[in-house]
């Protein structure tokens, strides 16, 4: 007879996935389908629903600490937002510090433009620099971000057929990262009786 249970198949490992995206620009579109269809396969996902706006910075980084997959959603206005940049300075610090994976998501984006600031992507870039140019620390942070993040493997339209696939794939490349990353850790830490045996 057959045993119900979960597979990772199922029931991915429920370590925190934060996304960073734009929202005025996402967020009652490609977000919410992308974060039902998460939700729906059972990853744990955190997006800033509930955070209020220009006071839970500080909240959002704790969220990202708490995260061990971020998925950044690099759109063309996404430059235009001090807030998404911040996050991703975040981000990228953890990622230094080996304890956060991101997956880029490149959304009717060329990769190209993201990585060296062209287009409409660097323009907002620069206008943005502008306005916060009595703050050199800050957009150095930017900068280095917006280099590194898209250095990684990512996802982009191109090559599916529409955004249904694109979330599909995302999700896919998400709940696999979660199953590597789950084990490794135990690899990494072997349950109380495979050590046990060892001095058996």
């Amino acid at each position: 007879m057959a045993v119900s249970s979960f597979s990772d198949e199922e029931f991915p490992p429920q370590h925190q996935v934060f996304i960073n995206y734009r929202g005025d620009e996402l967020r009652k579109s490609f977000l919410g389908f992308l974060v039902k269809a998460m939700r729906d396969a059972k990853i744990n996902v955190f997006t800033d629903e509930i955070e209020v706006k220009g006071r839970d910075l500080h909240n959002l980084f704790r969220r990202i600490e708490e995260s061990k997959v971020a998925v950044a959603i690099l759109s063309e206005r996404y430059t235009e937002s001090s807030w998404c940049l911040d996050e991703l300075a975040k981000i990228k610090e953890r990622i230094d510090q080996e304890k956060l994976v991101v997956i880029p998501i490149f959304y009717r984006l060329d990769a190209t433009n993201c990585k060296r600031l062209l287009g409409a992507f660097g323009d907002n870039f620069r206008n943005l620099e502008k306005e916060h140019r009595s703050e050199p620390e800050r957009i150095k942070k930017w900068k280095e971000a917006l280099i590194s993040i898209p250095q990684k493997v990512g996802l982009t339209l191109a090559g599916h057929r529409d955004e249904s696939e694109l979330v599909e794939s995302i999700v896919k490349e998400v709940k696999k990262v979660l199953i590597e990353m789950s084990s490794k850790e135990r690899d990494y830490f072997p349950s109380s009786s495979n050590i046990a045996r060892c001095y058996l």
